[in-house]
Protein backbone atom coordinates (compact mmCIF):
# COMPACT_ATOMS: atom_id res chain seq x y z
CA UNK A 1 0.00 0.00 0.00
CA UNK A 2 1.29 3.44 -0.90
CA UNK A 3 1.76 6.03 1.84
CA UNK A 4 -0.65 8.37 0.04
CA UNK A 5 -3.30 5.64 -0.05
CA UNK A 6 -2.81 4.97 3.67
CA UNK A 7 -3.25 8.64 4.57
CA UNK A 8 -6.27 8.87 2.27
CA UNK A 9 -7.87 5.86 3.97
CA UNK A 10 -7.27 7.30 7.45
CA UNK A 11 -8.55 10.74 6.43
CA UNK A 12 -11.66 9.32 4.79
CA UNK A 13 -12.30 7.14 7.83
CA UNK A 14 -12.49 10.25 10.04
CA UNK A 15 -14.46 12.14 7.36
CA UNK A 16 -17.06 9.35 7.29
CA UNK A 17 -17.44 9.57 11.07
CA UNK A 18 -18.05 13.32 11.01
CA UNK A 19 -20.19 13.15 7.91
CA UNK A 20 -22.61 10.83 9.71
CA UNK A 21 -21.87 12.31 13.11
CA UNK A 22 -25.23 11.56 14.72
CA UNK A 23 -25.18 7.91 13.70
CA UNK A 24 -21.51 7.71 14.59
CA UNK A 25 -22.18 9.22 18.03
CA UNK A 26 -25.05 6.78 18.52
CA UNK A 27 -22.77 3.86 17.65
CA UNK A 28 -19.94 5.15 19.86
CA UNK A 29 -22.38 5.73 22.73
CA UNK A 30 -23.87 2.26 22.35
CA UNK A 31 -20.49 0.55 22.20
CA UNK A 32 -19.35 2.65 25.15
CA UNK A 33 -22.48 1.68 27.10
CA UNK A 34 -22.05 -1.99 26.23
CA UNK A 35 -18.36 -2.05 27.12
CA UNK A 36 -19.06 0.01 30.24
CA UNK A 37 -21.49 -2.67 31.39
CA UNK A 38 -18.99 -5.31 30.31
CA UNK A 39 -16.22 -3.57 32.29
CA UNK A 40 -18.35 -3.25 35.41
CA UNK A 41 -19.47 -6.85 35.07
CA UNK A 42 -15.89 -7.99 34.51
CA UNK A 43 -14.65 -6.10 37.60
CA UNK A 44 -17.38 -7.58 39.78
CA UNK A 45 -16.96 -11.09 38.38
CA UNK A 46 -13.17 -11.07 38.76
CA UNK A 47 -13.48 -9.98 42.39
CA UNK A 48 -16.17 -12.58 43.01
CA UNK A 49 -14.02 -15.27 41.40
CA UNK A 50 -11.07 -14.15 43.51
CA UNK A 51 -13.20 -14.49 46.66
CA UNK A 52 -14.48 -17.91 45.56
CA UNK A 53 -10.96 -19.10 44.73
CA UNK A 54 -9.78 -17.87 48.13
CA UNK A 55 -12.60 -19.83 49.73
CA UNK A 56 -11.66 -22.90 47.67
CA UNK A 57 -8.13 -22.72 49.04
CA UNK A 58 -9.57 -23.32 52.51
CA UNK A 59 -11.63 -26.36 51.47
CA UNK A 60 -9.94 -29.52 52.66
CA UNK A 61 -10.49 -33.22 53.18
CA UNK A 62 -9.21 -34.84 56.40
CA UNK A 63 -8.07 -38.46 56.28
CA UNK A 64 -7.93 -40.63 59.43
CA UNK A 65 -6.35 -44.08 59.67
CA UNK A 66 -7.17 -47.24 61.55
CA UNK A 67 -5.32 -47.73 64.84
CA UNK A 68 -5.40 -50.03 67.86
CA UNK A 69 -7.52 -47.62 69.91
CA UNK A 70 -10.15 -46.61 67.36
CA UNK A 71 -13.81 -47.50 67.78
CA UNK A 72 -13.79 -50.34 65.25
CA UNK A 73 -14.82 -53.72 66.65
CA UNK A 74 -12.07 -55.58 64.80
CA UNK A 75 -9.36 -55.05 62.21
CA UNK A 76 -8.31 -57.18 59.29
CA UNK A 77 -4.69 -57.94 58.53
CA UNK A 78 -2.88 -54.91 57.11
CA UNK A 79 -5.70 -52.54 58.03
CA UNK A 80 -3.63 -50.76 60.69
CA UNK A 81 -0.85 -48.96 58.78
CA UNK A 82 2.70 -48.52 59.97
CA UNK A 83 4.37 -45.12 60.08
CA UNK A 84 6.13 -45.95 56.81
CA UNK A 85 2.84 -46.91 55.15
CA UNK A 86 1.19 -43.68 56.35
CA UNK A 87 4.06 -41.73 54.81
CA UNK A 88 3.65 -43.67 51.54
CA UNK A 89 -0.08 -42.87 51.48
CA UNK A 90 0.77 -39.20 52.02
CA UNK A 91 3.04 -39.28 48.97
CA UNK A 92 0.31 -40.97 46.91
CA UNK A 93 -2.19 -38.28 47.94
CA UNK A 94 0.24 -35.47 47.14
CA UNK A 95 0.76 -36.94 43.66
CA UNK A 96 -2.90 -36.61 42.73
CA UNK A 97 -3.69 -33.89 40.16
CA UNK A 98 -6.65 -32.53 42.16
CA UNK A 99 -4.50 -32.03 45.27
CA UNK A 100 -2.70 -28.72 45.84
CA UNK A 101 -1.24 -29.36 49.30
CA UNK A 102 -1.07 -32.06 51.99
CA UNK A 103 -0.42 -31.44 55.69
CA UNK A 104 0.31 -34.26 58.15
CA UNK A 105 -0.86 -33.97 61.76
CA UNK A 106 0.37 -36.51 64.31
CA UNK A 107 -1.77 -37.59 67.26
CA UNK A 108 0.41 -35.48 69.61
CA UNK A 109 -0.06 -32.39 67.44
CA UNK A 110 -3.81 -33.06 67.22
CA UNK A 111 -4.08 -33.22 71.03
CA UNK A 112 -1.97 -30.09 71.43
CA UNK A 113 -4.14 -28.18 68.96
CA UNK A 114 -7.33 -29.40 70.60
CA UNK A 115 -6.17 -28.29 74.06
CA UNK A 116 -5.20 -24.82 72.85
CA UNK A 117 -8.51 -24.34 71.02
CA UNK A 118 -10.65 -25.61 73.93
CA UNK A 119 -8.89 -24.06 76.94
CA UNK A 120 -6.85 -21.23 75.44
CA UNK A 121 -3.81 -19.97 77.35
CA UNK A 122 -4.62 -22.09 80.42
CA UNK A 123 -4.73 -25.36 78.53
CA UNK A 124 -1.89 -26.88 80.58
CA UNK A 125 -3.81 -26.47 83.86
CA UNK A 126 -7.15 -27.66 82.51
CA UNK A 127 -5.73 -30.75 80.80
CA UNK A 128 -3.77 -32.10 83.78
CA UNK A 129 -6.53 -34.64 84.43
CA UNK A 130 -5.68 -36.42 81.17
CA UNK A 131 -2.88 -38.85 81.98
CA UNK A 132 -2.77 -40.14 78.41
CA UNK A 133 -3.38 -38.63 75.01
CA UNK A 134 -7.09 -39.39 74.26
CA UNK A 135 -6.34 -38.88 70.56
CA UNK A 136 -3.56 -41.47 70.47
CA UNK A 137 -3.37 -43.07 67.04
CA UNK A 138 -5.35 -40.28 65.38
CA UNK A 139 -2.68 -39.41 62.83
CA UNK A 140 -4.27 -37.62 59.90
CA UNK A 141 -3.68 -35.83 56.62
CA UNK A 142 -5.39 -32.55 55.77
CA UNK A 143 -5.70 -32.49 51.99
CA UNK A 144 -6.30 -29.22 50.13
CA UNK A 145 -7.76 -29.30 46.64
CA UNK A 146 -6.79 -27.43 43.50
CA UNK A 147 -10.33 -27.87 42.14
CA UNK A 148 -13.22 -28.45 44.57
CA UNK A 149 -15.35 -29.98 41.81
CA UNK A 150 -13.04 -33.02 41.97
CA UNK A 151 -13.56 -33.55 45.70
CA UNK A 152 -16.00 -36.46 45.31
CA UNK A 153 -13.52 -38.39 43.11
CA UNK A 154 -10.75 -37.86 45.67
CA UNK A 155 -12.97 -38.94 48.58
CA UNK A 156 -14.02 -42.11 46.73
CA UNK A 157 -10.38 -42.98 46.06
CA UNK A 158 -9.38 -42.34 49.68
CA UNK A 159 -12.23 -44.41 51.09
CA UNK A 160 -11.21 -47.35 48.89
CA UNK A 161 -7.94 -47.70 50.85
CA UNK A 162 -8.19 -50.40 53.56
CA UNK A 163 -5.98 -48.38 55.92
CA UNK A 164 -8.32 -45.36 55.86
CA UNK A 165 -10.87 -45.33 58.71
CA UNK A 166 -12.70 -42.11 57.97
CA UNK A 167 -12.67 -39.21 55.51
CA UNK A 168 -14.10 -35.93 56.73
CA UNK A 169 -15.34 -33.64 53.97
CA UNK A 170 -18.10 -31.17 53.17
CA UNK A 171 -19.96 -32.08 49.99
CA UNK A 172 -22.24 -29.07 50.39
CA UNK A 173 -19.34 -26.60 50.44
CA UNK A 174 -17.70 -28.17 47.39
CA UNK A 175 -20.99 -28.27 45.44
CA UNK A 176 -21.79 -24.65 46.35
CA UNK A 177 -18.39 -23.35 45.22
CA UNK A 178 -18.46 -25.42 42.02
CA UNK A 179 -21.97 -24.18 41.27
CA UNK A 180 -20.87 -20.58 41.83
CA UNK A 181 -18.01 -21.00 39.36
CA UNK A 182 -20.31 -22.51 36.71
CA UNK A 183 -22.92 -19.79 37.24
CA UNK A 184 -20.28 -17.08 36.77
CA UNK A 185 -19.08 -18.72 33.54
CA UNK A 186 -22.58 -19.08 32.02
CA UNK A 187 -23.74 -15.59 32.97
CA UNK A 188 -20.50 -14.07 31.64
CA UNK A 189 -20.84 -15.80 28.27
CA UNK A 190 -24.50 -14.82 27.94
CA UNK A 191 -23.95 -11.13 28.70
CA UNK A 192 -20.89 -10.87 26.47
CA UNK A 193 -22.75 -12.44 23.51
CA UNK A 194 -25.69 -10.03 23.92
CA UNK A 195 -23.45 -6.96 24.16
CA UNK A 196 -21.40 -7.98 21.13
CA UNK A 197 -24.52 -8.61 19.04
CA UNK A 198 -26.02 -5.21 19.87
CA UNK A 199 -22.76 -3.38 19.13
CA UNK A 200 -22.17 -5.14 15.81
CA UNK A 201 -25.74 -4.39 14.73
CA UNK A 202 -25.37 -0.66 15.41
CA UNK A 203 -21.99 -0.35 13.69
CA UNK A 204 -23.38 -2.21 10.69
CA UNK A 205 -26.23 0.31 10.42
CA UNK A 206 -23.84 3.26 10.72
CA UNK A 207 -21.55 1.95 7.98
CA UNK A 208 -24.53 1.04 5.78
CA UNK A 209 -25.82 4.63 6.03
CA UNK A 210 -22.36 5.94 5.11
CA UNK A 211 -22.31 3.72 2.04
CA UNK A 212 -25.79 4.92 1.00
CA UNK A 213 -24.80 8.58 1.41
CA UNK A 214 -21.65 8.14 -0.70
CA UNK A 215 -23.10 5.75 -3.28
CA UNK A 216 -22.80 8.24 -6.15
CA UNK A 217 -19.23 9.16 -5.19
CA UNK A 218 -18.31 5.47 -4.97
CA UNK A 219 -19.72 4.79 -8.44
CA UNK A 220 -17.62 7.65 -9.89
CA UNK A 221 -14.49 6.30 -8.14
CA UNK A 222 -15.09 2.86 -9.62
CA UNK A 223 -15.71 4.38 -13.04
CA UNK A 224 -12.30 6.05 -13.07
CA UNK A 225 -10.54 2.82 -11.98
CA UNK A 226 -10.40 2.80 -8.15
CA UNK A 227 -9.63 -0.65 -6.69
CA UNK A 228 -12.02 -2.52 -4.39
CA UNK A 229 -9.59 -2.08 -1.47
CA UNK A 230 -9.35 1.67 -2.09
CA UNK A 231 -13.15 1.99 -1.97
CA UNK A 232 -13.82 -0.35 0.95
CA UNK A 233 -10.96 0.47 3.34
CA UNK A 234 -12.28 3.88 4.57
CA UNK A 235 -15.56 2.25 5.66
CA UNK A 236 -13.74 -0.58 7.45
CA UNK A 237 -11.47 1.94 9.17
CA UNK A 238 -14.53 4.00 10.12
CA UNK A 239 -15.99 1.03 11.97
CA UNK A 240 -12.69 0.28 13.71
CA UNK A 241 -12.31 3.93 14.82
CA UNK A 242 -15.86 3.94 16.18
CA UNK A 243 -15.10 0.74 18.07
CA UNK A 244 -11.83 2.15 19.44
CA UNK A 245 -13.47 5.37 20.67
CA UNK A 246 -16.37 3.42 22.10
CA UNK A 247 -13.93 1.23 24.06
CA UNK A 248 -11.65 4.02 25.35
CA UNK A 249 -14.40 6.13 26.95
CA UNK A 250 -15.79 3.51 29.38
CA UNK A 251 -12.28 2.40 30.42
CA UNK A 252 -11.55 5.88 31.73
CA UNK A 253 -14.90 6.01 33.54
CA UNK A 254 -14.65 2.51 35.05
CA UNK A 255 -11.10 3.18 36.25
CA UNK A 256 -12.31 6.17 38.25
CA UNK A 257 -15.35 4.34 39.65
CA UNK A 258 -13.40 1.23 40.62
CA UNK A 259 -10.59 3.20 42.26
CA UNK A 260 -13.12 5.30 44.18
CA UNK A 261 -15.06 2.17 45.27
CA UNK A 262 -11.92 0.50 46.65
CA UNK A 263 -10.96 3.65 48.58
CA UNK A 264 -14.50 4.11 49.90
CA UNK A 265 -14.78 0.50 51.08
CA UNK A 266 -11.34 0.62 52.72
CA UNK A 267 -12.24 3.80 54.62
CA UNK A 268 -15.90 3.18 55.49
CA UNK A 269 -16.11 -0.61 55.66
CA UNK A 270 -12.61 -1.63 56.71
CA UNK A 271 -13.98 -4.78 58.36
CA UNK A 272 -14.80 -6.16 54.90
CA UNK A 273 -11.18 -5.98 53.78
CA UNK A 274 -10.18 -8.30 56.62
CA UNK A 275 -11.94 -11.29 55.03
CA UNK A 276 -12.65 -10.13 51.46
CA UNK A 277 -9.61 -9.62 49.26
CA UNK A 278 -10.58 -7.12 46.55
CA UNK A 279 -8.33 -7.10 43.49
CA UNK A 280 -6.17 -3.98 43.08
CA UNK A 281 -6.86 -1.59 40.19
CA UNK A 282 -3.72 -2.53 38.24
CA UNK A 283 -4.55 -6.24 38.35
CA UNK A 284 -8.07 -5.71 37.01
CA UNK A 285 -7.17 -3.14 34.33
CA UNK A 286 -4.03 -5.02 33.28
CA UNK A 287 -6.44 -7.44 31.59
CA UNK A 288 -9.54 -5.27 31.09
CA UNK A 289 -7.78 -2.51 29.12
CA UNK A 290 -6.32 -4.59 26.27
CA UNK A 291 -9.38 -6.85 26.16
CA UNK A 292 -11.79 -3.89 25.89
CA UNK A 293 -9.70 -2.15 23.21
CA UNK A 294 -9.33 -5.35 21.19
CA UNK A 295 -13.05 -6.13 21.55
CA UNK A 296 -14.00 -2.57 20.56
CA UNK A 297 -11.79 -2.56 17.46
CA UNK A 298 -12.84 -6.13 16.67
CA UNK A 299 -16.53 -5.26 16.88
CA UNK A 300 -15.95 -2.27 14.60
CA UNK A 301 -14.00 -4.34 12.09
CA UNK A 302 -16.49 -7.19 12.05
CA UNK A 303 -19.53 -4.92 11.82
CA UNK A 304 -18.06 -2.81 9.03
CA UNK A 305 -16.58 -5.65 6.97
CA UNK A 306 -19.86 -7.55 6.99
CA UNK A 307 -21.79 -4.44 6.00
CA UNK A 308 -19.33 -3.49 3.24
CA UNK A 309 -19.56 -6.93 1.67
CA UNK A 310 -23.33 -6.91 1.93
CA UNK A 311 -24.15 -3.38 0.73
CA UNK A 312 -21.10 -2.24 -1.24
CA UNK A 313 -21.16 -4.05 -4.59
CA UNK A 314 -17.86 -3.09 -6.16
Amino acid sequence: MKISTLFYTIRQGFVNIFRNKWYSLASIATIAACLFLFGLFYSVVMNFRSIVMKAEEGVSVTVFFHCEKDMCESHTEGQIPSDIRIEEIGQLIAGRTEVSDVKFTSDEEAWENFRREKWGENYEAYSKGYLENPLEGDDSYEVFLSDVSLQSALVTWLESMPEVRKVNHSALTADTLSGANMLIAYVSIGIIVILLAVSIFLISNTVAIGIAVRSEEINIMKYIGATDFFVRSPFVLEGMLIGLMGAALPLWLIYGIYNYALTYIAERFSILTSFLNFLPVNEVFGVLTPVSLIVGVGIGFLGSIVTVRKHLHV
